[in-house]
């Protein structure tokens, strides 16, 4: 005989769920109007609160079925067993809400509340990412053991369960759990974090996420890699944004020979000069130098050396520099050279050209 029988739900009850859904949706507009009056200027606490009261109404109806049918034999009949423990519907009803209370209360934290304390503290983006993960790594911990002793599973006997996922990391899943590994010491250490700008394999782009197996990192080209976190801590990589953003720029130019060297060098430290002036990014110190590398094969090479605190200008202003300095030299009658060969052509021998006329 089946346990859900009609006169299980006789039309009372039927009724009074209905109720309690029209309960729930007028609740929810009173809620929402009285946020709307006491939060108006505050739009941090007022999403959290509605997202709060979002949670409360899409569950109301499982915490009201577990309280107005706890007695009834369908909510306690026992679905499955683990070890001794009789696993039944109401008990996976508590599970689920515990659970998915801790995911909202995780989302209202990292979205609404904590960005309260990180613009106090003016914390960088990176370290905004890794509390992030941190929080909501141990409200979902936590839930996950409660709900476990709420169904009546003894944590215990996860003892067991660890020895054999240890083996099978062991055997099966070194790659996993060496980037997870990697994935923590990435979080904690924090030799790349979030927004950093990194050079890989010549491909420039920006560390967007850290999550625990891989880190995106976003291109130039607006394209999405993913690379596995132990990459970062085995091989070279690039952080321009490490430690210190300040980055030096380097711009190559040459000119023909017999052109003025010191007329060279005042137009490049000028065109340093109005870059600093267009550009809040360009600094004055240290200051910009001109290097005079050497004598080329067709020209007089010179690099003019700039530094910047934005790692992110770098392709925007060696652009900008260079067309500053071709229109500058063009207005100063300084000539770019292009490479040149002189090319010789010897006349044959006379011996050889009666030769071939005998040979004919």
């Amino acid at each position: 005989m089946s346990i859900f029988q009609v006169n299980d739900w006789p039309w009372s009850d039927i009724l009074i769920v209905l109720g309690f859904l029209l309960f729930l949706f007028l609740s929810r507009l009173g809620l929402s109007f009285l946020i709307n009056r006491v939060f108006r200027d505050k739009g941090s606490i007022q999403r959290a609160a509605f997202s709060l009261i979002n949670w409360v109404v899409f569950n109301g109806l499982l915490l009201f079925v577990i309280f107005y049918f706890s007695d009834s034999a369908w909510l306690l009949y026992p679905l499955f067993t683990i070890g001794q423990v009789e696993i039944t519907l109401f008990l996976i009803i508590i599970a689920v809400l515990i659970i998915t209370f801790a995911y909202r209360l995780s989302k209202v934290l990292n979205e609404h509340l904590l960005p309260f304390f990180f613009e106090r503290h003016h914390l960088d983006k990176g370290i905004q990412f890794t509390m992030e993960r941190i929080v909501h790594y141990v409200i979902m911990v936590v839930a996950v053991l409660v709900s476990l002793t709420t169904v009546g599973i003894d944590l215990s006997a996860l003892t067991v369960f660890a020895g054999v996922l240890g083996v099978g990391i062991g055997f099966g899943m070194q790659n996993i759990a060496s980037n997870f590994i990697s994935g923590l010491i990435l979080l904690f250490e924090r030799p790349i974090k979030v927004g950093d700008r990194v050079l890989i394999d010549d491909v420039i782009g920006d560390v967007e996420k850290i999550s625990m197996r891989a880190t995106v990192v976003r291109t130039l080209e607006n394209e999405h890699i993913i690379i596995p976190n132990s990459y970062f801590l085995e091989e070279k990589v690039v952080n321009r944004s490490f430690a210190d953003p300040r980055l030096r720029l380097t711009i190559p130019i040459g000119v023909a020979y017999g052109s003025d060297v010191q007329k060279v060098k005042r137009i490049l430290l000028v065109v340093a000069e109005l870059a600093r002036q267009e550009h809040a990014f360009v600094l004055e110190s240290p200051a910009p130098f001109v290097n005079f590398k050497g004598f080329g094969d067709s020209s007089l090479d010179f690099e003019l050396f700039l530094w910047i605190s934005d790692p992110k200008e770098v392709i925007r202003m060696k652009s900008e520099l260079n067309f500053s300095i071709y229109e500058q030299l063009n207005e100063n009658g300084i000539e770019i050279p292009f490479p040149q060969r002189d090319l010789h052509i010897k006349s044959a021998p006379l011996s050889l050209l009666k030769g071939q006329e005998e040979d004919s």
